[in-house]
């Protein structure tokens, strides 16, 4: 961000401005709280997703407009919680004093947000190194006053909201050029492949996650979600389980994220239904991400969770349409030169983004 004059700020101690205890939890588990059918969050340890590893049709158990951590994870798993959601075991949440109790906005929570976790992740708390409720509490924070010294709630507020309105600018420029090139793709000449035509299909290692060892983290564990590239966590690694190497695809075969299909960078472990896509032959990043898009947008046209899932389909016909060669063969030189186009247009955009972060 812009550099900002914070000579005339005071320090606080985060106890001074909130009481900090665990969110109220249900005594249940991931696998008995989490539901498929599930409309209210559950806010977990986790630093993906908001903290938010599904959700339930238990009752909301806190109000929302709060900020939340855990104190079982890195110290970056903390998030502002905007809506109601359930809370879980080793969630903590930030509860403001009575002084300060109908003070916080949400965008004076995000501000203090964004202080808050250079803080602690700068102080180095990690899975061994626990950055529990009491370190939280002592941990000092600089913060805008006013003249008399007390919090700066306006100015928070204010530097939050022209700063969502700058980036909410940049982020349309970046949709609208992405648009203004899918609009220009002609399918109507492009040909038929089934998966098994460009990939080995391997069905994954299986594993589960609420069985997963987290104490080493190493290993990237990929599960059936759209967020993150598909990683829901980072686990030990299985001696007798060799992970899969980075560069292949992880593909979803059901759930409410069918079709998440990801190039995965580094080695990593599967969950049920999540298989992988290795190539049958040497493909850039930029080819292997283009077949990507292609296997989630069929996906979500012609399947449908919990109804018509890729699970029966995926080895036999289950088929995407790529661009073609002279000799009908899919043609990897298109692929990788659209792809290459979009990251060039998109960087030239997100110059925009960086003249207000």
């Amino acid at each position: 961000m812009r550099e900002i004059d914070t000579a005339s700020w005071r320090e606080f101690r985060l106890g001074e401005l909130f009481d900090i205890h665990p969110t109220k939890a249900y005594k249940m588990t991931n696998s008995t709280l989490l539901e498929v059918d599930g409309i209210n969050p559950v806010v977990v340890n986790s630093s993906y997703n908001n903290g938010i590893g599904g959700y339930t049709n238990q009752k909301n158990t806190e109000n929302g407009n709060m900020i939340t951590f855990s104190d079982t994870t890195s110290s970056d798993a903390i998030f502002y919680q905007k809506k109601p959601f359930v809370g879980y075991a080793h969630v903590q949440g930030l509860y403001p004093i009575s002084k300060y109790k109908y003070c916080w906005s949400q965008y004076s929570l995000l501000y203090l947000l964004t202080v808050f976790k250079k803080r602690a992740v700068d102080s180095n708390y990690d899975y061994v190194n626990k950055f529990t409720r009491e370190l939280a509490k002592a941990l000092t924070i600089k913060l805008p006053v006013d003249k008399d010294g007390n919090l700066d709630f306006a100015y928070m507020e204010l530097y939050m909201q022209n700063f969502e309105v700058a980036v909410s600018s940049s982020l349309k420029k970046l949709q609208s050029a992405k648009e203004l090139k899918e609009s220009n793709i002609n399918i109507r000449e492009w040909g038929t492949f089934h998966l098994y035509d460009i990939f080995y299909i391997d069905s994954g290692t299986k594993l589960d996650k609420v069985k997963m060892d987290t104490n080493e983290p190493r290993i990237n564990f990929v599960g059936r979600s759209n967020f993150n590239n598909g990683i829901t966590q980072k686990v030990k690694e299985i001696p007798e389980i060799k992970p899969y190497a980075g560069g292949n695809l992880s593909l979803a075969l059901g759930g409410a994220y069918l079709g998440s299909c990801f190039v995965q960078e580094d080695k990593f472990y599967t969950s049920q239904n999540v298989i992988v896509l290795k190539p049958k032959k040497k493909i850039t990043l930029n080819t292997k991400q283009f077949i990507a898009s292609a296997i989630f947008k069929e996906s979500q046209n012609n399947y449908q969770a919990f109804i018509k899932e890729l699970n029966a389909h995926i080895k036999t016909d289950f088929v995407i349409k790529l661009p073609v060669t002279v000799d009908g063969q899919p043609d990897y030189n298109y692929m990788d030169k659209y792809i290459r186009n979009i990251m060039e247009q998109m960087s030239n955009n997100i110059d925009c983004l960086q003249k207000v972060i």
